[in-house]
C-alpha cells in the first residue's frame, strides 16, 4: 500500500486581531497576567484561532516529497531540494496541494497526528470551503492512519505522553530539534519573515518521523 508522512506548522492569530467576544471566552478563566498570557500564547494549538502556514509531504518509499508553505510578500518560484519540492501559496492554496497530492495514497503515518494535524487540517479546510480528497481520521485501530505517538503509547496503556524529540533521541534518530529550531519558536520566525526556514523545518519533522516508523515497524510492531 502506497505511503505518506504528513507534518503541519501553525500560527496563532494575534490576540488583539480577535474580536472582543472571542477575547472574553478565551480569558474567560484566566485569572492573573501569566494565565492571560499563556492563552495568548497558545492560539497556534487550535483551528479556530489560528492557520497553517507549511504543509509537509514525504514518502517515505522513494524518500521524496513536498513541502508547501506560505511566504508572504516574498512569492518564490518551486524549486527542490534533497528530492523535496518546494512551493508557496496562501493557506487555502497550501491545502488545495495538500488535498491534491495526497487523494494518491492510502496510508497516511504521522507524529499525534490524530489529536493534531488532521484535524487542524480538516477544520482549517472546511473554513475555507475545501471538500477533502481523503479520510484522515479512520477508525483509530485500523492501519490506514498509524499514528506513532498512539502506536508508541499503545494507545494509551502507557500514559506519558513524550514528544517526537524524546523518541529520536532515545532510539538514536538525529532529532530535528538539533538544528536550532522549535515548534514553539515557528510563530516569531514567521512574524520576522523566515517562511523557508520553517517549511525546512517541517521537512527535518518528516525525516525524523519516517526514522521513527522504520524503528517502529522493525522493532515493535507485531
Amino acid at each position: 500500500m502506497s505511503k505518506i508522512i504528513l507534518d503541519i506548522e501553525t500560527v496563532g492569530k494575534d490576540f488583539e486581531s480577535l474580536d472582543k467576544p472571542t477575547q472574553e471566552y478565551l480569558l474567560r478563566y484566566a485569572e492573573t497576567e501569566d494565565e492571560k498570557e499563556e492563552i495568548k500564547d497558545r492560539l497556534s494549538f487550535y483551528p479556530l484561532t489560528a492557520e497553517i502556514v507549511t504543509i509537509g509531504l514525504l514518502d517515505p518509499d522513494t524518500n521524496t516529497g513536498f513541502a508547501f508553505f506560505q511566504n508572504v510578500g516574498d512569492p518564490l518560484l518551486p524549486f527542490e531540494e534533497n528530492r523535496v519540492r518546494y512551493e508557496t501559496g496562501t493557506e487555502i492554496e497550501i491545502l488545495e496541494k495538500f488535498w491534491n497530492v495526497i487523494k494518491d495514497y492510502s496510508k497516511f503515518v504521522t507524529f499525534n497526528g490524530r489529536s493534531f494535524d488532521c484535524p487542524f487540517i480538516l477544520i482549517r479546510s472546511a473554513v475555507h470551503r475545501i471538500r477533502p480528497t481523503k479520510d484522515l481520521m479512520p477508525n483509530r485501530y485500523s492501519d490506514t492512519h498509524i499514528d506513532l505517538l498512539d502506536q508508541l503509547t499503545f494507545f494509551g496503556a502507557s500514559r506519558r505522553r513524550f514528544n517526537l524529540d524524546m523518541w529520536c533521541r532515545v532510539f538514536g534518530i538525529k532529532s530535528p530539534k538539533e538544528g536550532g529550531i522549535t515548534g514553539y519558536e515557528v510563530k516569531d520566525l514567521f512574524k520576522t519573515g523566515r517562511y523557508l526556514d520553517i517549511a525546512k523545518y517541517c521537512v527535518g519533522d518528516l525525516r525524523a518521523t519516517k526514522e521513527l516508523f522504520t524503528y517502529w515497524e522493525k522493532y515493535i510492531r507485531f
